[in-house]
Formats: structure tokens, C-alpha cells, sequence
């Protein structure tokens, strides 16, 4: 099958265009973060529980980042074993665990959010308010989940 053959040609050129600046987006701001061994998703969970007033129960913190239980569980183990945070259970929920920013991992966040901050600004330089303004809005718009259809 052609891209011309598709039913919605500029629904797949509009996915693939996406694709591509998602991927060259991540490489440009992951750079500072790979020089620190941190992955994007390391960075994310340590920029949602700094946001969160440093601690989070690893649900809430699942559902903000939009990340599996899996995932969520694979990155806080690895910033964990760096010492970035903390897991613990809770006191009224032992079935339930909250993770919290230690020291060190403050200490990154603060010493990382000035550089990276400068990245975005770089990597979204290229648009002017008003493209930054529509990217942000349809993108917004893709992020919605669909309802479920009927059974």
C-alpha cells in the first residue's frame, strides 16, 4: 500500500512529521541529560516530584507522567539506586508506595533545569509566539484519549 492508497494520506504525513520533530526534539534536549546518566524519563520524574513539593505517591506520579506501572516502577528503581529519590511504603496503605526527591536529587534538578531550560527555548526557536501558541493547542487536541466505543 502507497501513501497515496491511504484513506487519510495527510493524517499519516501529518503522523510521520510529528514523529520526526518528537525524535529530533528528545535527541537535542537529552544530550545534558545523557552527561549525567540520566535518561528522559529519569529527568521527567524527577522535574514531576520537584513540581509536586518533592514527594508524590507513585500513582499520582504514574498518572502525571502518563507512564505505565512497569515503567513508572523501572525508572524510580534506577534514580533510586543513584540516590536521586526515595521509595517508601505508606504508613495508612502498605500496598500503596510514595517517592520522594532526596538532596542529591534536588541538587540535580536545580543544577540541570537552567541549561535545559535554555534547550527548549533553542530547540522551539525556529517558531514564532503565535506557531508556539497552535503547536501547543493541537497538540493538546492529540493528547486527548478518544471515548471508548460501545461493545
Amino acid at each position: 500500500m502507497t501513501l497515496t492508497q491511504l484513506d487519510d494520506p495527510l493524517a499519516h504525513d501529518a503522523l510521520e512529521s510529528l514523529l520526526l520533530a518528537e525524535a529530533s526534539v528528545r535527541r537535542r534536549l537529552a544530550s545534558d541529560l545523557e552527561r549525567e546518566g540520566l535518561s528522559s524519563s529519569g529527568f521527567s520524574v524527577l522535574m514531576v516530584l520537584s513540581s509536586g513539593g518533592g514527594e508524590l505517591e507513585l500513582r499520582a506520579l504514574r498518572a502525571r507522567l502518563r507512564t505505565s506501572k512497569a515503567n513508572a516502577t523501572e525508572v524510580v528503581t534506577t534514580l533510586e539506586t543513584r540516590g536521586m529519590v526515595q521509595r517508601f511504603r505508606l504508613p495508612h496503605d502498605r500496598r500503596a508506595a510514595s517517592v520522594r526527591l532526596t538532596t542529591q536529587g534536588r541538587e540535580l534538578v536545580d543544577r540541570l533545569v537552567p541549561e535545559h531550560t535554555q534547550r527548549v527555548t533553542d530547540a522551539f526557536a525556529v517558531l514564532d509566539e503565535a506557531e508556539k501558541r497552535m503547536l501547543a493547542d493541537i497538540c493538546r487536541k492529540l493528547a486527548v484519549e478518544p471515548a471508548a466505543a460501545p461493545a
